[in-house]
């Protein structure tokens, strides 16, 4: 019983005083890899990092203080002398995965410039096809295709022409002047004409008083009149009840937002051709704000990636107080970002708002995998062994257990492939690709890449 306790304790204060420190450490560099989506303009993207970020500190709180004493106290007070024997036997006989894993190390260490060097250039080949990697930018396509709803919205597009808009509200001190109402009047029925493959129909004040008046404007005071004599929840939709903003709607065909915002900034340039000096003119809309949703949910995905990369190895240098123990664990990363834009390119899979957080998914996942191992590498060169002998050791002490964590976590993403929803379905199969990619990346390219660098890290033995 006593030695179940001297067991238990010795478990217990390697764990803290070797496995914490190293968790801590993936923990803070991972957490700061997501602090890169803070940077996106997209409230939603920033949320999401947000609760990444508290889902890691939930976890290690919950590991630290749940997880090992639960731990502690079965091997304390309920650990049985038979088992114990069973188990010391059975690690004797190595099991079939440290064989696996042992084979594995000697094969990368032995092919270890030709593993890196693919690596790169399969990385260097992904990287420069994502560049121009096209984003998907219409909402529609990431709906289940056969719902009801957007079979009844391309229905009631193809009787009526659009169901889309945007607006053009302009305000001055008195927008019912002869001047004004004409430059309305003018501007609604040109804008249709100067974009006709766009725009289905305008509407405005203007163009309601016409109606009543046999097609004819109205002035010298006379406009008033006719205004005075619409119904309230109408007029409301073109005026304001001071009569200081008014409203020009257009109808416009369904575009994808790189075409909107074509649309949009040209339409910008046609109202400053046609200005009128007493107005201000503003473009604005759901369409509008669409576009601009759009582009902040799909643009400057590498610059999150790079920011979330150098956040990590600024917090693993003032961890480690060197620059190649700090590189080390991202190496790995980089080809991860590279390969994952190359399987894009392949599978012909454009980047949605959730995929285009892939990178700092990338650097969270994988951050933890290569410092785990990086830190068991090093303190196995710390006892003695040599760069070979101290891999094979880590990789059978650790290997196991990033094997599990990998597919533990495949298979928690694995229930997005089951939605109707697009974008959830490619975000799950890229993330699963993707941690697929850092278990690769951890076994099979970390080894060589740490005995290549070993070289340049003094070590001071320990034993």
């Amino acid at each position: 019983m006593n030695n179940n306790k001297n067991r238990a304790k010795n478990s217990l204060t390697k764990t803290i005083t070797k496995m914490v420190p190293a968790v801590f450490t993936a923990l803070v560099a991972t957490a700061l890899g997501f602090v890169a989506l803070y940077t996106s303009p997209v409230p939603m993207i920033q949320d999401f990092g947000k609760m990444l970020t508290i889902g890691l500190i939930i976890s290690f709180i919950l590991g630290i203080f749940l997880l090992i004493p639960i731990l502690f106290v079965r091997d304390h007070f309920f650990s049985n002398m038979k088992k114990k024997k069973q188990k010391q036997e059975k690690v004797e006989k190595a099991s079939k995965m440290d064989k696996v894993l042992d084979w594995i190390t000697k094969k990368t260490i032995s092919f270890r410039w030709l593993i890196i060097t693919i690596a790169i250039l399969t990385a260097v080949l992904g990287i420069y096809l994502d560049i121009d990697a096209d984003a998907e930018t219409d909402v529609e396509t990431f709906m289940p295709q056969e719902t009801q709803e957007l079979k009844d919205i391309h229905q009631l597009r193809d009787i009526i022409g659009t169901t889309d808009q945007v607006s053009i509200v302009y305000e001055g001190k008195d927008i019912v002047s002869d001047q004004v109402i004409t430059w309305v009047d003018n501007l609604t029925e040109t804008v249709e004409k100067e974009f006709p493959d766009v725009v289905v129909n305008t509407k405005s004040v203007t163009s309601i008083v016409k109606q009543m008046d046999d097609g004819e404007l109205p002035i010298y005071g006379e406009f008033n009149e006719k205004i005075a004599d619409i119904p309230e929840d109408q007029i409301k939709l073109f005026l304001n009840e001071s009569q200081t903003k008014g409203v020009i709607t257009v109808g416009i065909k369904h575009l994808e937002a790189d075409d909107l915002k074509a649309f949009i900034d040209d339409l910008g340039i046609y109202l400053e051709k046609n200005d009128l000096d007493t107005i201000e003119t503003t473009i604005t809309g759901k369409a509008v704000l669409d576009v601009e949703m759009i582009q902040g949910l799909t643009t400057g995905r590498y610059q999150m990636t790079l920011l979330g990369m150098g956040l990590v190895f600024l917090s693993l240098l003032i961890f480690y107080r060197h620059p190649i123990k700090a590189l080390i664990p991202l190496l790995p990363i980089i080809f991860i970002v590279g390969w994952s834009g190359l399987v894009m390119y392949l599978l012909d899979i454009s980047y949605t708002p959730l995929t285009a957080t892939l990178g700092a998914l990338i650097i969270g996942i994988g951050t933890e995998f290569t410092v785990l191992v990086m830190e068991r590498f090093y303190e196995e060169r710390k006892k003695g062994l040599q760069g070979l002998d101290a891999i094979k050791t880590t990789n059978k002490s650790i290997g196991k257990a990033i094997f599990a964590s990998a597919l533990t976590t495949i298979g928690g993403f694995s229930a997005l492939l089951a939605s109707d929803f697009v974008i959830l379905n490619n975000f799950g199969m890229m993330t699963l690709i993707n941690i697929s990619f850092a278990l690769f990346s951890t076994i099979i390219v970390m080894p060589p890449i740490m005995i290549i660098l070993d070289r340049f890290v003094k070590i001071k033995q320990t034993q």
